[in-house]
């Protein structure tokens, strides 16, 4: 049997589902919501007109916005021993953190947990406004700092600013976040995405799903590269220095932080945008160092490109977290902030036509033997 059964490591190449989420054509580098190029959606709309679109499969019109708007404004708020917890959780990393008190909120508070569209809906919506008020949170108790109440005159990535930092964002700012947010929504059957749809698969509730998808996020293969990038930016230090450094890590047969990608051959098409923004801010912050040595590592990897490695979203994501000045132990909760409509409209789709996820391993143990009893072995 062994020799007629292909085994797809990683289930690299297989299909499990059909989806109508996003669409990824690796090859050209093309990535839609929804039908919806994601140049369109990062020139033109807003985060929450991305959640709108993703959770209920249309862009909404003004007053479906502002609804929807408000739903979202209307579940910022934590339990108090959700604060206790992270106050006991201090100096834990801010991932762990999160995700604890994540699965921690149906025992805080009575929400709803029943398995339903209309109950994934509604906690989603409510664990959307709330993931970005946790991660601020213990980012303040742990510097010694009151956590700063969210601001209901703010947008969602403004009022995430605002929750970190204690004051109001640049429009610059607030444009590059929300960006952020809108390029990292959705991305496929990702290893969090799947992750969370096995736990929706055994008839769990979301916010065990979202648990399960901030445990896979939080592994550095699928969450930690934009961390990387600013690292190797630290590590070179200069413009001129880049073509050197690329240099010794490809004779060194090592790869380059921030190029290539598991589904794109061709540049990530979020890249660009991540890009452009990442440009503004540094020119308005007057921090262009940063942005001129991962520009010379790109022109350093141009020969490269024809072998599928070209810049990724992350490439650029982290410099712009450093622009905001967040600490790098925050970039991959910044990912999960982004994340969670594309992580609820995926256990929405499992949800409506749920089976149990049970995969094969094929067997390559001893073969059919005999038990020895304790005393002769």
């Amino acid at each position: 049997m062994s020799d007629s059964v292909k085994i797809n490591r990683g289930l690299k190449g297989v299909y499990f589902e059909r989806s109508g989420v996003s669409d990824i054509d690796g090859s050209a580098g093309k990535l839609w919501y929804r039908g919806y190029s994601i140049d369109d959606l990062a020139q033109h709309a807003s985060f929450e007109e991305v959640c709108h679109l993703l959770i209920f499969g249309e862009l909404p019109n003004a007053a479906e916005l502002a609804e929807f708007d408000a739903r979202l404004k209307a579940a910022r708020s934590l339990p108090q021993p959700a604060f206790d917890m992270m106050a006991a959780m201090k100096d834990g990393h801010p991932m762990v953190v999160l995700r604890t008190v994540v699965s921690a909120l149906p025992a805080l508070e009575t929400v709803r947990t029943d398995v339903t569209e209309e109950g994934f809906v509604e906690a989603g919506i409510r664990l959307t406004a709330q993931v970005p008020m946790i991660v601020a949170a213990h980012h303040a108790i742990r510097q010694g700092r009151a956590p700063v109440d969210p601001d209901p005159a703010l947008g969602h990535a403004a009022n995430w600013l605002w929750m970190l930092r204690g004051e109001k964002p640049s429009d610059n700012a607030t444009r590059l976040a929300d960006m952020d947010f809108v390029l990292h929504a959705e991305h496929g059957a990702n290893a969090s995405a799947f992750a969370a749809r096995v736990t929706v698969g055994t008839e769990a509730d979301l916010y065990g799903a979202i648990t399960t998808a901030l445990a896979t996020l939080a592994g550095p293969a699928h969450g930690g590269a934009a961390e990387d990038v600013m690292k190797m930016v630290e590590e070179i230090g200069s413009a001129d220095r880049a073509a050197d450094y690329v240099a010794a890590k490809r004779k060194a047969r090592e790869p380059v932080t921030g190029f290539g990608h598991r589904v794109y051959r061709a540049e990530d098409p979020r890249a660009r945008h991540m890009r452009a923004a990442v440009e503004r801010l540094s020119a308005e912050q007057g921090h262009s160092e940063w942005f001129d040595i991962l520009q010379a590592v790109v022109k350093a990897m141009q020969p490269y490109a024809r072998h599928g490695l070209n810049v990724n979203v992350d490439f650029y994501a982290g410099v712009g977290y450093q622009l905001h000045g967040i600490p790098r132990d925050l970039y991959v909760p910044i990912f999960a902030i982004g994340r969670m409509p594309g992580w609820i409209i995926q256990c929405l789709e499992q949800l409506r036509n749920n089976i149990l996820i049970r995969p094969l391993t094929l067997y390559n143990g001893p073969e059919p033997r005999e038990f020895v009893p304790l005393e002769k072995r």
